[in-house]
């Protein structure tokens, strides 16, 4: 190689203690400091570049400020921290460039993308992009308030949403929308239908476009498919505003393979674990971090810093947290490696989950982690210090596959499955719970929800209806896959938009305005909200009724006047003179029934109230008699007028 000189040693933004938090483990900003930064220093104008590659020999920049040269920009190398860094004049923002790495092994020698890259061209392309991230915010009111609106007592109600196939552009060849061009229209379906946050399936870079995003390449980098970084940002920004929470997925339980990316990135095992049985993901085909390393740790809860601070994220949704766990996830006997004591816990993963719950609540009170993880392991939402990974909130994997395998039989056989919706009351409180109706659960041959519900069509859109409601009653936070809130027929699949045109028929437009009644019914009543994680604000009615497919409990807020009575019929049968044991005397109104008619139903109800006789039933002093629809929910709430001074209640 010919002797590389045009780069500046002198100037750095890198400190000495930099370099040893980095190297200990515990530097949780290296977005700052690693990567590419644009520097105006003294009229000097240009970028410094870092990258961490410690068993390389020679480390380079290239680009196309150089003409992809690969050996004309070569870094240094700051002492025994392994990073290598330089200051290139000249080069600005929109200028791409890669590493060109010689590595001290082998002669190995490849052009890798950077970790740290805020920008990166669109796939297949692969060259990061120099990027600054200034914006200007607009949602101080939000940002303020979010921890009321993130609190474990609030009402929250998440969009599930896949950017690229959530509204495309049939006039345009089937694209998809950008991040600007998605936002109002986004913001106005969101706002309307009243959820309180969306979620982003990951955004961060990712080469596969059909792997959804799971297979990140750029943990600092919003995919390039839907725009710039910026217009990320005014997307997050335009929903803030309106008051609407944002989750991001994000996804530290591996990585993709691509050579460009992290994988090898040195000539060695830097990110991943070098023996396949721990740096391998079988059924993913993808790599799994070091959590051991320390610097690796920092790369990582770097990245989630990042995004809860630069784009204000409101949570992280951290996904496949069960395969970070366990060391013997998805491997058969003998492909995998025992840890210290002999067992299948992953006791390093264990630490960086509990060690990056701690960063993340100690700099972000008013934000929420959220784990995806589908066993029983204990403890997952309880503080690091009694022994818990420190999460906010959980997914409730159980609850959804009992309650969608139990929805999907045929009403004459649910009687012998209603185990599967009273089983989850054995530990709801054990975690901070979401009930999730997500992407998964629609893919695959799966089919959608509604394509889920049996019988005729009429029947399908009740159930889905009675699922729903089901739903928004337990115990626990919500969340709606896009297109289950219209009840889209066919499964999703990323290449092409929700079928919004169904929206133009009367049951599709039921389906809608019963979600939306759902979530303003949510919000407006404590009793649905207020204990979501409390055993308190659970009571069974009656949970034994397996031969007429009936369940009724009760949810209670935190005054004794938020009581909400809710009662379900999963058979296609109305009951008439259907006799429910009342928690208190008084009139009972009905503040939401499924079977109305401007939901799709047939009109079955209560005329909107009924009063507690003082007829013993189901071990309560008092009692109601109502009409059940068939395939319905009915929710009662006692009215104010009980609770004044002198009611007989």
């Amino acid at each position: 190689m010919k002797e590389a000189k045009p780069v500046i040693h002198n100037k750095t933004l890198l400190t000495d203690d930099d370099l040893y938090l980095f190297n200990e483990g515990t530097h949780y900003r290296l977005f700052e400091k690693l990567g590419a930064h644009i520097l105006d220093n003294e009229g000097d104008k240009g970028t410094h570049f870092a990258v961490w590659a410690p068993n390389a020999k020679r480390v380079f920049v290239m680009g196309d400020f150089n003409g992809w040269a690969k050996d004309s920009h070569e870094l240094n190398c700051r002492g025994q921290s392994g990073i290598w860094e330089g200051f290139v004049p000249g080069v600005g923002k929109g200028t791409k460039y890669k590493y060109y790495i010689c590595s001290r092994f082998e002669d190995y020698r490849v052009e890798k993308v950077d970790p740290f890259a805020f920008y990166t061209e669109i796939s297949p392309r692969t060259a990061s992009i120099v990027w600054d991230l200034g914006y200007e915010w607009q949602d101080e009111q939000w940002m303020s308030r979010r921890a009321h609106q993130n609190a474990f007592e609030a009402p929250i109600s998440i969009y599930e949403v896949h950017l690229g196939s959530w509204m495309r552009v049939p006039e345009e060849h089937n694209r998809s929308m950008t991040y600007r061009e998605v936002a109002h229209k986004l913001v106005e379906h969101v706002y309307d239908l009243g959820f309180t946050h969306v979620e982003f399936m990951p955004v961060m870079e990712h080469p596969f476009y059909g792997s959804w995003g799971y297979q990140t390449t750029g943990y600092y980098a919003p995919t390039n498919r839907y725009g710039e970084p910026q217009d990320f940002m005014y997307l997050v920004d335009c929903l803030h505003r309106q008051g609407i929470g944002v989750i991001l997925d994000w996804v530290p339980s591996h990585f993709a393979k691509d050579e460009y990316a992290l994988g090898f990135f040195d000539g060695t095992h830097l990110y991943e674990h070098a023996d396949p049985r721990q740096g391998v993901h079988p059924e993913w085909d993808s790599l799994i971090f070091n959590y051991g390393r320390n610097e690796v740790r920092s790369f990582l809860i770097s990245s989630a810093i990042f995004w809860l601070d630069v784009y204000h994220a409101d949570g992280l949704r951290v996904d496949g947290v069960a395969s970070m766990l366990y060391l013997d996830y998805g491997r058969k006997e003998g492909e995998w490696i025992p840890n210290e004591h002999g067992g299948r816990e992953n006791i390093q993963a264990i630490d960086f989950l509990r060690r990056l719950n701690q960063e993340i609540y100690t700099k972000f009170e008013d934000v929420v982690t959220v784990a995806e993880e589908s066993t029983a392991w204990p403890m997952v939402t309880r503080p690091s210090h009694i022994g818990g990974l420190g999460f906010g909130m959980k997914w409730d994997m159980g609850w959804m596959h009992d309650t969608l395998d139990y929805i999907s039989k045929d009403p004459v056989y649910r009687k012998h499955h209603h185990d599967r919706l009273t089983f989850r009351m054995l530990y709801a409180f054990t975690e901070n719970f979401i009930l999730p109706l997500s992407h998964d659960e629609v893919v695959y041959g799966k089919g959608s929800l509604l394509r889920k519900m049996p019988g005729d069509n009429w029947q399908k859109f009740a159930n889905l209806r009675l699922l729903f409601a089901y739903m928004f009653a337990q115990c626990g936070k919500k969340l709606v896959f896009m297109g289950g809130e219209f009840g889209q027929w066919d499964e999703w699949y990323h290449e092409k938009s929700l079928d919004w045109h169904l929206l133009e028929l009367d049951q599709h437009r039921g389906i809608v305005r019963l979600v939306r009644d759902l979530n303003r019914v949510y919000k407006k009543e404590p009793a649905l909200h207020e204990l979501d994680f409390e055993d308190t604000g659970f009571e069974w009615i009656d949970c034994n009724d397996s031969e007429q497919s009936a369940l009724s409990f009760v949810r209670k807020g935190k005054e004794v006047k938020d009581v909400l009575l809710a009662v379900f019929n999963f058979i296609p049968v109305p009951r008439p003179n259907c006799r429910i044991g009342s928690p208190r005397a008084g009139v009972w109104k009905e503040i939401l029934n499924t079977d109305a008619r401007q939901y799709g139903g047939s009109g079955l109800g209560n005329l909107g109230q009924v009063e507690a006789e003082p007829l013993p039933y189901h071990g309560r002093d008092h009692s109601l008699l109502i009409t059940l629809p068939p395939l319905g929910a009915v929710f009662f709430k006692l009215r104010e007028e009980n609770f004044l001074p002198g009611s007989k209640t």
